[in-house]
């Protein structure tokens, strides 16, 4: 009998970590019809994607969140698609099995169907990356349409979107009240239509989430949406505990920030002291 991975329990519809397999847009599906919970983490350079990819993680995400994230910027507005490009590249040279997923930032597809595409296809072919992001419902379902009917996939964003922040009136949740679950049903079951192969609910009630997830054939990935999705994703810093603030939504699976101050600290205080490089870190002639 062979040993089960943590990562592939039994029955599992989605390759193993180690199998040669890429996760593609059917397991996705097939993950949703197993009632098994796809997992999702926004990366942003090599090592990460690498470390996270080896980890078992399903899908990886080369968010606009890049911008505020790691370009210190205030939000994701200012993000081109000229920027999103090269670590788009490095996250797919470096994922054996994950799928990567990424965001086409805002002003690169809002314009209409032709803009979308060139913005899509551009992705798809200076980076190597599996499918595109990008945000709205019924707005933009043609976009998604004419997107996915040249064989690109792409990945819905419903709910608290980060690019229309300004008309939203800042980082709110969306969904509350009954005439704004029903648009937002709306504009999934668009999206849906329109041929996504997924959809990320942000800030959105956890139960306007289980509807949405219900009436949708495609899975469904949360982030502030509730334990009802198909998945979940969080921005990897936020995950691991690199800052001193995370939205109330995420939890910080580790301290990675600490752990890298300390050592940080303790490399500079061996510097200091003349203790490193000791010899063993010298050449002798």
């Amino acid at each position: 009998m062979s040993q089960q991975t943590p990562d592939a329990p039994a029955g599992s519809v989605l390759p193993p970590v180690g199998s040669g397999k890429r996760v593609r847009v059917h397991h996705l599906a097939a993950a949703k019809a197993a009632g098994e919970r796809l997992t999702m983490l926004t990366a942003y350079d090599a090592p990460t994607a690498r470390l996270f990819d080896e980890a078992g993680i399903d899908l990886l995400l080369v968010g606009d969140s890049i911008g505020d994230n790691m370009l210190a910027h205030e939000n994701t507005l200012p993000v081109t698609l000229e920027e999103m490009l090269p670590p788009a590249r490095a996250v797919a040279r470096s994922a054996k099995r994950a799928m990567v997923v990424v965001d086409l930032p805002f002003g690169s597809y809002e314009g209409g169907a032709q803009q979308a595409y060139s913005a899509a296809v551009r992705v798809m072919k200076e980076t190597g990356a599996h499918a595109v992001k990008f945000e709205g419902g019924a707005r933009v379902a043609e976009q998604v349409r004419v997107i996915t009917d040249a064989g690109i996939p792409v990945v819905g964003h419903l709910g608290f979107t980060p690019q229309s922040e300004n008309i939203l009136g800042g980082k709110r949740v969306q969904g509350r009240g009954d005439d704004a679950a029903e648009r937002l049903c709306e504009d999934a079951v668009a999206l849906q239509e329109a041929g996504v192969a997924a959809v990320v609910l942000e800030m959105v009630p956890a139960p306007v989430a289980a509807r949405v997830t219900e009436i949708l054939t495609v899975p469904t990935i949360g982030i502030g949406a509730g334990p009802s999705c198909d998945g979940q994703v969080l921005v990897w810093l936020d995950m691991a505990g690199m800052g001193d603030w995370s939205p109330r939504f995420a939890k910080q699976f580790g301290q990675v920030g600490a752990a890298l101050r300390q050592a940080a600290q303790a490399y500079a205080a061996e510097v200091r002291t003349g203790a490193f490089p000791a010899p063993e870190q010298s050449y002798q002639q």
